[in-house]
């Protein structure tokens, strides 16, 4: 892998197929992405921050409902960049790691961020679009990082001097579902459904992954007990 910390980073990746099993009754007729957080659905305001920080085009995965993802963002043209859709199906969920890698063909670029559909937080999206990651020697993924939210206290991974592990640590931390990949990583997938975690650690293993902590603001909208919350939080603000 070359070292790409001269370049900016472009393209952006979505996670938006879920069916949001833990979100139901809200989901069996609206799409995640598309649950209003303020006065937009969730995915926009994801869209207007990776533009405000200098991404021009998104990638979206979409299976449960994804049409009406499609009829309400469309081309992108509305919001000034271009999106493109990953269609999933109604079948067998590809998971987060099959997801991406169905993906890679629309994403441009060496190096792509990938955010999950279903996190809302105040990390400087910005910081990712600048590429941080490749700025200490080539490595294959960057990932944020949490402090652990009431319902992951365990934690996921060790954060060491600016290396991610799977452990080392007193303490693990959570992955906040922010994230940048070089393509090579996904170079050894065969393709359909698998998860992310075990490349991830594998990667780990040989030290390609570096990591960041963000210490402010980071909800996982899973429920709607968190939605609800995220909802509060921007009206008292």
């Amino acid at each position: 892998m070359a070292n790409l910390s001269q370049k900016n980073v472009k393209s952006a990746m979505i996670l938006a197929a879920g069916r949001g099993e833990r979100m139901r009754p809200l989901t069996d007729r609206v799409p995640k992405p598309l649950l209003m957080v303020g006065d937009k659905p969730l995915v926009e305001h994801h869209i207007l921050r990776l533009i405000n920080a200098g991404f021009d085009h998104i990638v979206l995965n979409t299976a449960h409902l994804g049409e009406q993802i499609e009829a309400c963002l469309g081309d992108g043209s509305r919001f000034g960049i271009d999106i493109d859709y990953s269609r999933e199906g109604q079948g067998q969920a590809l998971e987060t790691g099959g997801g991406i890698y169905k993906a890679l063909d629309l994403l441009r670029g060496e190096v792509f961020a990938v955010i999950n559909g279903d996190v809302w937080s105040d990390f400087d999206l910005g910081r990712l679009n600048l590429n941080p990651l490749f700025n200490q020697k080539a490595l294959a993924a960057h990932l944020v990082m949490v402090k652990n939210p009431e319902h992951n206290t365990a934690g996921d991974f060790c954060l060491v001097k600016g290396r991610v592990a799977v452990d080392g640590c007193n303490k693990r931390l959570t992955f906040s579902g922010m994230s940048l990949f070089h393509r090579d990583f996904f170079k050894k997938a065969k393709g359909g459904a698998f998860p992310l975690a075990p490349m991830l650690r594998d990667a780990m293993g040989q030290k390609q992954v570096s990591g960041e902590l963000h210490e402010g603001l980071w909800v996982d909208v899973g429920t709607p007990q968190r939605l609800e919350m995220v909802n509060n939080m921007l009206e008292a603000n």
